[in-house]
């Protein structure tokens, strides 16, 4: 990981809350750059990713399983694969009478989401592939309500999510199509014609967020074609002055080639972004629970599913260094969130239910991760009144934990999360400072909690003051 030591701003500094005003947007990026978060995003910090669509039924090395077997460069194992288990007339068409959905219940799934501790949802309304799961106008006959379910996926999830649970909906659009005729015109023209985003993409995203007001716009798809090809600073203007969702929206950064990780409301700079440092924009990590695929692989081994240690390592660190992470996961063609993307979401929620406090509403601290002991990331409240040092693994030789970070005082106290023992027993770690927390009483056996630690820290201060003023950011 990076530097332990990078510093942290203070909450109003860091990122803004989201103050309403009157001002309106122009559709070019030094004034949409202008927006201030919404506040729900950030204290959220926990979203959950549904990769769903076609390529789910045939659920074969990942949702690029049509670009890889007709795309530019054929990949040899999915050509093999598609001539062993298909006739020669076969095309991906076919595989939309087969994504049925037939087991599909929004509001098992919702029960599933609620469990998990998320606080919104990214579904993906199209992929690459084209497929809408939503009746859309603009995609006739190849959309969920022509052919395959009959049904629309994305407003029975909606009325599901909003009906069932308290976590906020958005959905994921792919800007372009692989193979859409129109697309294919337009790169055939060097993009100098806009017949694709005129006639498809931009009348879908005011159709779905007309429909459904979705609360993130979560846009991909976008590396071909600048942003002006898709007119992505138009919608936006739009999004942010007239829409629906004006006032609680957020966007990531993927509208156009170069765009990413330069504008939007959040960044996410790449898939399975997590830099390890403090970033000074408000960013996302949005990673995978079966580490080599979005959408839903029948070949899948238990091997290629991350652990619920891995995926809490991946969330700590991301919530220390100022992210939310957006956790992936891919439903059968059939409408079931397989058995061990469930057990992920339910451990997680457990974990959440006795840790919250350190993650939900909580800001970055004057350190990240600790100066003496790696496994340790810290988050602080808004208040500053608590610091909370994230145990990723428990020490098995010794009885104590050292840390490098914290100075303490007369009045500091610890505590253990999910623990019911009481105040922990402590010393300082020196003239330097730092803290050596006694965990001797503690049965790790009895805990709440079976995975990463969360000590509570009270009356503490580093080294330094535990923000920065905002000539020492500008400075940063």
């Amino acid at each position: 990981m990076y530097s332990s030591t990078a510093r942290i701003f203070s909450a109003g500094i860091f990122y803004s809350l989201i103050i309403f005003t009157n001002q309106k947007y122009t559709p070019d990026w030094d004034s949409l750059d202008k927006r201030s978060l919404p506040s729900w995003y950030d204290e959220s910090k926990i979203g959950i990713f549904i990769h769903w669509g076609v390529f789910s039924v045939p659920s074969f090395r990942s949702e690029w399983m049509w670009y890889s077997w007709k795309g530019d460069n054929p990949n040899p194992e999915t050509v093999a694969f598609m001539e062993k288990n298909y006739p020669p007339d076969w095309t991906y068409a076919d595989f939309a009478e087969q994504f049925r959905a037939e087991f599909f219940d929004p509001y098992e799934w919702a029960d599933i989401l609620e469990a998990s501790g998320a606080k919104y949802v990214v579904l993906t309304s199209k992929h690459h592939e084209g497929f809408t799961l939503w009746p859309s106008k603009y995609s006739f006959n190849w959309n969920a309500m022509d052919v395959g379910p009959k049904r629309d996926l994305v407003g029975d999830l909606a009325d599901a999510i909003r009906n069932r649970t308290n976590i906020t909906f958005g959905l994921y659009h792919s800007l372009y199509e692989w193979f859409h005729p129109l697309f294919l015109e337009d790169k055939k023209n060097e993009f100098k014609t806009r017949y694709f985003p005129t006639m498809k993409t931009i009348p879908e995203l005011y159709e779905i967020v007309e429909k459904y007001k979705p609360a993130v716009i979560w846009s991909d798809g976008d590396w071909d074609a600048q942003d002006t090809y898709w007119n992505s600073t138009g919608f936006l203007a739009w999004l942010y002055n007239e829409s629906p969702v004006k006032d609680i929206v957020v966007v990531n950064d993927r509208w156009g080639s170069g765009i990413m990780c330069k504008h939007g409301d959040f960044y996410t700079c790449s898939d399975h972004y997590n830099p390890g440092h403090l970033v000074t924009h408000k960013w996302e990590n949005c990673f995978t629970i079966d580490k080599n695929s979005w959408g839903f692989r029948r070949s899948a081994k238990f091997s290629d599913y991350i652990s619920i240690e891995e995926l809490l390592k991946e969330l700590v660190i991301t919530i220390s260094t100022g992210g939310n992470v957006l956790i992936n996961v891919g439903p059968t063609a059939y409408g079931k969130i397989a058995p061990i993307f469930e057990e992920r979401l339910r451990q997680m929620g457990s974990w959440l239910k006795v840790n919250g406090e350190a993650i939900y509403h909580s800001v970055p601290w004057k350190y990240q991760n600790d100066t003496i002991n790696s496994n340790v990331w810290y988050t602080a409240s808004k208040d500053g009144q608590s610091v909370y040092a994230c145990l990723l693994v428990w020490p098995n030789s010794t009885s104590e934990i050292n840390l490098g970070a914290p100075v303490t005082s007369a009045s500091t106290t610890v505590s253990l999360l999910g623990s019911s023992g009481g105040p922990l027993n402590w010393r300082s770690g020196g003239a330097s400072g730092g803290i050596v927390i006694d965990v001797s009483s503690v049965k790790i056996y009895s805990l709440a909690s079976d995975w990463t630690w969360v000590f509570k820290m009270q009356n503490i201060r580093s080294s330094k003051a535990t923000v920065v003023d905002k000539e020492d950011y500008e400075n940063y």
